[in-house]
């Protein structure tokens, strides 16, 4: 089967290396975004996708405007090609573009469909909280996730789960269903089923205001946000800012996901909720661990802050490196 790669970041690399290794499959080439500049010495760097892609001497087009780009557009229709696979391509592609494959457009989508349609899914399911989510192939339409569905793969989350965590396993799943949903396809195994769009649900982009914590929420709230949008949700300590990297909201439900000594942690601190009436207090601090903090509701926990300018580090040495005592407050980030 001939097939064009759309795609972009690393959450798309696995699919196209089941592609790569899959001798029932010719990646004829590679689309994705163009080379970015990234903030240490502002040198052009290649997408993800665009590495794998030159390692494996494949034609790599790099248009700004898909859409409009006559070039392009003429080579997507002299590839001949039987399917466009498209994963985290990062621009909307035209009907034109949609028209060319004989089996047509196949996305990779990180959310069971039709929750989370957009950009973010896997942020935003943590965000709010799922225990579970996946993996939807589909055959893409002029919408935003909105063409029908081929194939559902879903994964289990677990409390300590971020968005790198999840990302890494959706992506690794992605690429054993889209090689299934391409087989099946072409055998017409599968009927595709258009989405419900009265229960759909929106990802949109992450803007800058949704990274600022605010200790008035609950500690399973900040604890969802915190992993939702790792590593960049931020708090103020002594008045500079401090990114929270990774917590644990100190409830008993759900703690026998947690390694041996956070449960242990728990349990000492069963009969605790809210024990200041002042969020974002340092009230505790366990040794070896990190930080607890009141919130707006119950207890959380600091496993993991980074300074500006700095490393990460535990929430253990950051209590030693700056001689945090109880009592202290957390600001409100922005």
């Amino acid at each position: 089967m001939k097939i064009v790669f759309f795609g972009t970041p690393q959450f798309a690399v696995p699919t196209l290396e089941k592609l790569l290794n899959n001798s029932k499959f010719e990646v004829l080439a590679v689309v994705t975004q163009p080379d970015k500049r990234r903030e240490r010495g502002n040198k052009l760097t290649p997408s993800p996708v665009k590495a794998i892609a030159t390692a494996h001497n494949l034609p790599v087009w790099q248009p700004e405007r898909v859409k409009k780009d006559t070039e392009t557009l003429n080579l997507l229709k002299q590839s001949d090609a039987d399917a466009f696979v498209v994963v985290a391509y990062g621009q909307i592609l035209s009907s034109k573009i949609l028209n060319i494959p004989k089996l047509g457009c196949i996305n990779v989508h990180g959310s069971i469909l039709p929750k989370y349609r957009g950009a973010a899914p896997i942020q935003w399911c943590l965000y709010n909280g799922e225990t579970q989510t996946g993996i939807t192939s589909m055959l893409m339409d002029a919408g935003m996730d909105t063409g029908a569905m081929l194939q559902i793969a879903t994964t289990p989350i677990a409390l300590l789960d971020n968005a790198q965590d999840l990302a890494q396993r959706l992506a690794a799943i992605g690429g054993d269903l889209l090689v299934e949903t391409l087989l099946k396809l072409e055998s017409k195994e599968i009927q595709p089923i258009p989405q419900d769009n009265l229960a759909a649900t929106y990802a949109p982009l992450i803007q800058k205001q949704d990274y600022g914590l605010d200790w008035s929420k609950s500690a399973i709230e900040l604890h969802n946000q915190i992993r939702g949008f790792y590593p960049n949700c931020t708090a103020t300590f002594r008045d500079n800012p401090l990114k929270i990297t990774a917590s644990v909201p100190l409830r008993t439900e759900g703690d026998r996901q947690l390694p041996p000594e956070l449960q242990e942690l728990i349990h000492k601190l069963s009969d605790l909720s809210n024990i200041s009436d002042r969020p974002g207090v340092v009230v505790s601090i366990a040794k070896g661990v990190g930080a607890i903090v009141q919130t707006g509701e119950g207890l959380l926990l600091l496993r993991e802050v980074q300074l500006a300018g700095k490393r990460p580090q535990s929430g253990w040495d950051f209590v030693n490196g700056s001689r945090l005592t109880v009592g202290e407050v957390f600001g409100i980030g922005s």
